[in-house]
């Protein structure tokens, strides 16, 4: 299979590196990815073709990333199943991330949706998408 027109990396600046790599880090190692890079002001995780990058830069404008400005909303990542999105989900709290609409959870994207939708203290939201369909 070739990598032509496949997502080569997302880059994600953050206002804090410890923080992010203790959330997104964690996340992404649960999902799969392992440590790619690792420099002094960031950090990346590499899955097949694909990598995320997250770095502290001097040249943000900003301590807070906000999803509802213009730019990234969220990252949505498959996940093998709908047991695996619950348990993520429950081990989520401790690792600095909120379950997001916890009144509509697991359907918050609807009846035919399976998910958990969650932010980090950054304001970073990530969708875990059952790829099984629903339990």
């Amino acid at each position: 299979m070739s990598a032509h027109g496949t997502l080569h990396h997302v880059e994600l600046w953050v206002p804090d590196l410890g923080r992010a790599v203790a959330s997104l880090g964690w996340l992404l190692e649960e999902l799969g990815y392992q440590q790619f890079q690792d420099w002094a002001a960031g950090r990346s995780w590499r899955l097949g073709p694909t990598y995320l990058v997250v770095e502290q830069s001097p040249a943000l404008t900003a301590d807070r990333h906000d999803r509802c400005r213009p730019g990234l909303n969220h990252l949505a990542f498959h996940v093998k199943d709908a047991a695996t999105v619950e348990q993520l989900a429950a081990d989520a709290a401790r690792h600095g991330w909120q379950l997001m609409f916890p009144e509509k959870h697991p359907h918050a994207g609807g009846a035919a949706h399976y998910a958990a939708y969650l932010q980090n203290d950054d304001g970073f939201e990530v969708e875990l998408v059952s790829s099984a369909g629903q339990c």
